[in-house]
């Protein structure tokens, strides 16, 4: 279980990482990024950055090389706007949650349980 403070530099860290891919990452691989949660441990020296990508069919692969590539970039950029003494390194993880949830629904209207338009 987090720290107080590693949960507000988590939040800190999402809202800036999700700055830098809108305005100034310029990979390709990396679309459509939606950073969904960061995980900081409580030593502050790793942030698990939790991702998804919208569109049909992501080339989640891709995207996984893309963010992995742009590490070092990210860590600089994180460290001239939190000003923190130590900026934790970074691993990306691919959230598998929304889609987890679409195949429950989708299992959940299938066998008659799910919510039914009226």
């Amino acid at each position: 279980m987090g720290t107080q403070r590693s949960y507000r530099v988590g939040e800190l860290i999402q809202q800036e990482i999700s700055a830098i891919i809108l305005r100034g990452l310029r990979d390709p691989r990396v679309g459509f990024v939606t950073i969904m949660s960061v995980d900081v441990t409580s030593d502050l020296r790793y942030a698990k950055v939790y991702y998804t990508v919208m569109g049909e069919d992501p080339d989640v692969e891709q995207t996984q090389q893309g963010l992995d590539s742009a590490v070092p970039y990210l860590r600089r950029e994180l460290a001239k706007r939190l000003k923190l003494r130590h900026v934790p390194e970074l691993v990306f993880n691919y959230d598998t949650s929304i889609a987890y949830g679409s195949h429950i629904e989708s299992l959940l209207k299938q066998a008659g349980l799910g919510d039914e338009e009226e």
